[in-house]
């Protein structure tokens, strides 16, 4: 089963059991100032998990594309990817746990065809600081399902130091088998949703010997185990609460999202621990083979440089398609850095010549039916792949050439100068520590590191500030900034012209960020008749409220919007918030019941964004 099958396979089945399919959200959050990419399935679905009613009803089903930046560096393994794709269900107060458990069961042994002796699963343990009690009931479901195959599912109170035990079904504690977006309960922030889950593992066999062949080797191993054995396949998560004032209240419905790995469903279908392995791969694993004149899996430093590329150019593939261009800062820095990592690798792989273009060509080809935004953008695709990686090979030859003058003025290399080339050039420590190496000497990593770490701490607090306390937590400021984000577009469209359309938004609790389309500087004339409009709006204190309608009667009653491509994929129906009748936009929300909440508006600042896209800054008085 290739991956386009098993994703086709899930949609499907899930459409049988009454959900309705969605179309993937951007990688860009809408309206989420708390996290700069879209790293699960569940992201989007905040709102609804919360307990806004969804366009499409109380049964959902998709597949998310995600990217997480923490996995940069676990690229290279055998299961780590920073760009997957996360297949969803979600009951929104529908059917849980009695539903949910009997269903997936059924899709991967029955749908999938996975071996059922190979399946293990883990439920939460209970906590009584939290008051949330041992979920004894999935246990008892999940025995149920293993039953129907023929199979006595014992249930071990986990303790890692005594290994399997002989068990199927495994209790741990609150680090392990509880979801939300920031791990555990104890670090949830206010407001935030969570629950109790129940994760499923596929067991690639104790006869390949690979606890043995890892550093866990005088450990137990266990189906949480980093031996690599075992391999997480998807998460039941029971989104029961709501963490307030430092309580796990429950939230008005029982939820249920589950979040399945497609790429990792794919490697269990076909038992290979590889996930580099699977079909989605193959096309541009043999173009770095003919590339590099190397074999994948012949030697280990070799099959380390092939994954990161592979992995690299597709993260960076989707992230161009949604927008995010290689930059120095916020989410064009990831593109950047995952395009230059993979040329780095294409070197050590010996490849000559750019090669960038070519993989990105390949993963477009692949996804494309899938996911036509990579069709509409290839050229865009094409472009930035090829440009970046034509900067950064400039970028190596002058970070060579610094190293030699280094060398050339002083006998050592200190860490200090590596954090330097990196800093300055781009240059990598790894290409460093090679030339230092030449040279018969160490790059002192301890100093690097400590230097780089001074440099995330100055970077990690300049994004809480730029990311802190913005539309996800629902507060009123940031209601009120989004909701003023509709009275600009509309006032823009007056005073510019009906080419003006959304092309992104950032909304923290101190200002509205606004890209919109528009070729040229606007003159301080059009600035202030837009700045009069909103303002008028804002005094003749209009209503807003919203109606869910039909994608054809929102655009008959002349609404305005930029999500609106995901809906002509779905036919399904979408929300329009009215503001009077002034303006009519879709949107998901949170806004303010009347203009007249608003105060007063001010542009700060009207600068370019890119070409053809201009940028407003605002504040709210």
């Amino acid at each position: 089963m290739t991956a386009q099958e098993l994703r086709e396979k899930y949609l499907s089945f899930f459409e049988s059991k009454g959900h309705k399919r969605i179309p993937s959200a951007s990688l860009i959050p809408e309206n989420d100032p708390t996290t700069l990419f879209t790293g699960s399935g569940m992201q989007p679905m905040i709102p609804y998990l919360l307990g806004e009613p969804h366009p499409e009803g109380t049964r959902i089903t998709d597949a998310q594309k995600c990217f997480r930046t923490v996995d940069i560096d676990e690229a290279g393994d055998n299961r780590h990817t920073t760009f997957f794709e996360m297949l969803g269900n979600w009951s929104l107060g529908d059917y849980f746990k009695k539903e949910q458990i009997s269903w997936i069961y059924e899709f991967l042994v029955k749908g999938v065809g996975l071996d059922p002796t190979r399946l293990y699963v883990t439920v939460f343990r209970g906590n009584d600081g939290i008051g949330v009690a041992r979920d004894e009931e999935s246990a008892k479901l999940w025995q149920e399902q293993f039953a129907q195959s023929g199979i006595e599912a014992n249930v071990i109170d986990m303790s890692e130091r005594d290994g399997m035990q002989g068990g199927r079904i495994f209790y741990y504690d609150d680090t392990k088998n509880w979801w939300s977006r920031s791990g555990g309960p104890q670090s949830m922030p206010e407001g935030e949703p969570g629950g109790p889950d129940s994760e499923m593992f596929w067991d690639f066999g104790e006869e390949l010997g690979m606890h043995e062949a890892s550093e866990l080797r005088d450990q137990p191993c266990h189906v949480n185990c980093d031996c690599g054995r075992f391999l997480e396949i998807g998460n039941n998560v029971f989104m029961q609460y709501k963490k307030i004032d430092g309580r796990f209240e429950p939230l008005p419905e029982n939820n249920v999202d589950f979040g399945g790995g497609l790429e990792r469903i794919a490697a269990a279908s076909i038992n290979d621990p590889d996930v580099f392995r699977i079909d989605v791969f193959s096309k541009a694993l043999k173009q770095l083979e003919n590339l590099s004149g190397k074999t994948y899996g012949d030697r280990q430093e070799e099959t380390y440089a092939f994954r990161v590329i592979l992995d690299h150019l597709r993260a960076a593939t989707f992230l161009i398609a949604d927008g995010v261009l290689p930059s120095n800062k916020d989410q064009g820095y990831f593109t950047r850095r995952l395009i230059r990592r993979a040329v780095r690798f294409g070197t050590k792989l010996g490849i000559d010549g750019a090669f960038a273009e070519k993989i990105g060509t390949v993963f477009v080809e692949v996804y494309r039916d899938s996911y036509p935004e990579l069709t509409t953008n290839q050229e865009r695709i094409y472009s930035e792949l090829m440009g970046e990686e034509t900067k950064f090979r400039t970028t190596l030859a002058k970070g060579e050439r610094e190293v030699e003058k280094i060398f050339g003025k002083k006998e050592k290399l200190s860490g200090e100068d590596a954090f330097l080339l990196y800093a300055s050039f781009g240059f990598p420590l790894e290409l460093t520590e090679e030339i230092a190496a030449e040279h018969g000497q160490n790059v002192d990593r301890e100093i690097f590191e400590a230097e780089f770490k001074k440099h995330q701490d100055l970077s990690r607090t300049g994004a809480e500030q730029k990311f802190a306390g913005g539309l996800a937590d629902h507060s009123e400021e940031s209601k009120r900034l989004h909701t003023a984000t509709h009275l600009l577009h509309q006032a823009l469209r007056k005073v510019l012209g009906d080419h003006v359309a959304q092309k992104g938004s950032n909304i923290t609790v101190e200002r509205l960020r606004f890209d919109f389309s528009h070729d040229k500087k606007m003159t301080d004339e059009e600035k202030a008749s837009v700045v009069e409009i909103v303002n008028d709006v804002i005094k003749k204190d209009l209503p807003v409220h919203f109606e869910v309608l039909s994608l054809a009667e929102a655009k008959a009653r002349g609404a305005i919007g930029l999500f609106e491509d995901k809906y002509v994929q779905l036919g399904g129906k979408v929300k329009v918030y009215f503001v009077g009748d002034f303006s009519k936009e879709v949107c998901g929300g949170p806004h303010v019941d009347h203009t007249g909440e608003l105060g007063s508006f001010k542009i700060l600042k009207e600068e370019a964004s890119s070409a053809g896209v201009r940028r407003i800054k605002a504040v709210l008085g």
